[in-house]
């Protein structure tokens, strides 16, 4: 998507579509109010009114765009109506949108942002689409007061849904693409952008001990890989970073515990942790964020093949802890133990977030707006939720009471991998909790979150969404950097 800002009086290009920002309650002129008093469309959020242009606007289309309230209208809601307007015009024929009714320069940009995320689409595998339904627009002019500086705040926006995308691309890939040795070999192109990476096989891991990892893979032909990506953008390069650790299961059956039919086909996602934090360290670099940050992916694939891993087996974690493995479905956790070991001995961060998509349980308990969020740390649990509300990726904190340990106390090992189904997301994030070492540590639970099917948040199309991103980004920008 081409993005420009314009001022007012700049012509309108052939086969534009005008897009017009307009807020509840707020009066119309002329034929507009004609338009709009013979329709139901009052400006609420969300709500667009396709109407013949007046005489006097040349344009081929003029849409109304319904921003709710003007005083409560912010950065968020920018994006939403201007993401609303490319949604009511992307499939029209036309090729151009302008966007007018958005004030300030920041708001322009984050116009812009709106338009990028909300054209997101993954289509390399569609060769029979008809013409008419693929997306015309191809450039968003987005009007503004003062264009110069708008395009000067738009950078580090378009870095961020250049990053989104990337996510998103890695989320939406099927499996027999996307297997783990793939997925490192596409984050390893990333040193294009300044950032370190390593990339560890099977053999560096077992020499590291890293038996909880290794044991989900074992039943896989794909070879197992731990990513580490660096990126030293602070003053002081030997500075201590902040840590992401990412799930990374590139395909989940549930192994021996095998999976109902029924949906498997969506666990191509479950690596869906893994591909925030790959976007989180791609927009750090891309904007040159002035912190030093470590991320890692843990990327297994969890098959049942013969040489699977069973229900019984207990293995032994490169802390040293055994785990008894009661549910191959609960391998994330797994992978996680030994990549949040990893990270904490190797690194010593100042705090370490892990994002996975672990839990069924956490839809029941959030539904699939919110995603958990578990803490042994309030300052860092609310830098999060403080993340969360700026850039509109919901974030709940649930508890970890010490009592529910119990559920997950082995009778011949240090510990279990489930405690059954009460609580079943908080016992899988006090499972991890013993893999942190006392660190400064949040676990989020994205399971609900991170695929969206269907969508009603405009600026996420149906499928992947890259949450965990935007999140991520904002917390490292307004928390962490020099």
């Amino acid at each position: 998507m081409d993005i420009q800002f314009v001022a007012a009086s700049a012509a309108l290009p052939a086969k534009a579509a005008l897009a017009r920002i307009v807020f509840e309650g707020e009066a119309h002129e002329g034929a507009l109010a004609q338009a709009v008093a013979a329709s139901r469309f009052t400006g609420a959020k969300g709500q667009t009114l396709d109407i013949l242009a007046p005489q006097g606007v040349d344009v081929g289309r003029l849409v109304l765009v319904g921003a709710g309230k003007r005083e409560a209208f912010d950065a968020l809601g920018a994006e939403h109506a201007a993401a609303s307007a490319y949604a009511a015009v992307k499939a029209s024929g036309l090729e151009v949108l302008r966007i007018e009714g958005v004030a300030g320069a920041e708001m322009a940009a984050r116009a812009a942002l709106g338009v990028r995320l909300a054209s997101y689409r993954f289509d390399k595998y569609r060769t029979k689409e008809a013409a008419d339904k693929k997306p015309s627009i191809v450039k968003t002019e987005v009007v503004s007061d003062d264009p110069d500086s708008a395009l000067a705040t738009f950078p580090p926006l378009a870095a961020l849904a250049d990053a989104v995308s990337f996510s998103r691309d890695l989320v939406s890939e099927p499996a027999n693409v996307l297997y783990p040795v793939e997925f490192a070999r596409r984050v390893k192109e990333l040193e294009r952008l300044g950032l370190e990476i390593e990339i560890l096989g099977e053999a560096e891991m077992k020499a590291l001990g890293m038996g909880s990892l290794l044991g989900v893979g074992q039943g896989s032909i794909r070879e197992s890989q731990l990513v580490v990506i660096k990126w030293l953008g602070a003053a002081d390069k030997a500075a201590q970073p902040v840590a992401f650790v990412g799930k990374g299961v590139c395909f989940d059956t549930g192994g021996i515990s095998l999976k109902p039919a029924d949906g498997m086909e969506d666990m191509k996602w479950d690596m869906g942790g893994a591909g925030a934090v790959a976007g989180l360290m791609y927009v750090l670099a891309a904007r040159k964020a002035k912190v030093n940050a470590i991320g890692i992916l843990g990327l297994v694939e969890n098959m049942p093949d013969g040489n699977a891993q069973r229900p019984g087996d207990v293995v032994t974690s490169m802390s040293g802890q055994t785990i008894e493995v009661i549910n191959t479905d609960a391998e994330g956790r797994l992978v996680l133990a030994d990549a949040l070991w990893y990270c904490q001995d190797r690194f010593k961060p100042k705090i370490m977030v892990d994002l996975a998509t672990l839990t069924g349980a956490i839809i029941i308990s959030l539904g699939n707006d919110y995603a958990g969020c578990f803490s042994n740390n309030d300052e860092l649990a609310g830098n999060l939720l403080a993340a969360s509300e700026k850039e509109g990726e919901p974030l709940w904190r649930l508890p970890m009471p010490e009592a529910y340990n119990k559920q997950i106390d082995s009778v011949i090992a240090d510990v279990k991998n489930t405690g059954g189904r009460p609580g079943g997301s908080i016992t899988a994030a006090l499972f991890l909790q013993k893999f942190v070492n006392g660190l400064p540590w949040a676990h989020l639970d994205i399971a609900s979150t991170a695929w969206k099917k269907p969508s009603s948040v405009p600026t996420l199309p149906e499928g992947a969404t890259g949450y965990g991103v935007r999140l991520l980004n904002r917390m490292v920008q307004d928390k962490y950097e020099d």
